[in-house]
């Protein structure tokens, strides 16, 4: 998550879901609170890549009708991501 949903509540919710939260602290947080920041950068490179595959039509509107196929597609649109 962004810098924008550094709020005590969104924390404490993701706590309560046993989910360990990696949201960098506002510039004007009183107590800065720390986070991992090698999770926070390999979470932003998921994140893109999925913003990359989202930019092929097929995968963002889902065409395909069996799960199988869809993953292949998927599957091949990841590939020519990372040769590209």
């Amino acid at each position: 998550m962004d810098k924008g949903y550094d709020s005590d509540d969104i924390r404490d919710a993701l706590l309560e879901r046993d989910i360990a939260p990696v949201i960098p602290s506002k510039a004007n947080r009183v107590d800065p609170i720390w986070h991992d920041a090698q999770r926070y950068k390999d979470r932003n490179k998921i994140e893109r890549l999925f913003n990359r595959l989202k930019q092929f039509r097929r995968v963002a509107t889902r065409y395909e009708k069996l799960a199988a196929t869809f993953l292949a597609m998927v599957q091949i649109t990841a590939a020519f991501q990372v040769i590209r």
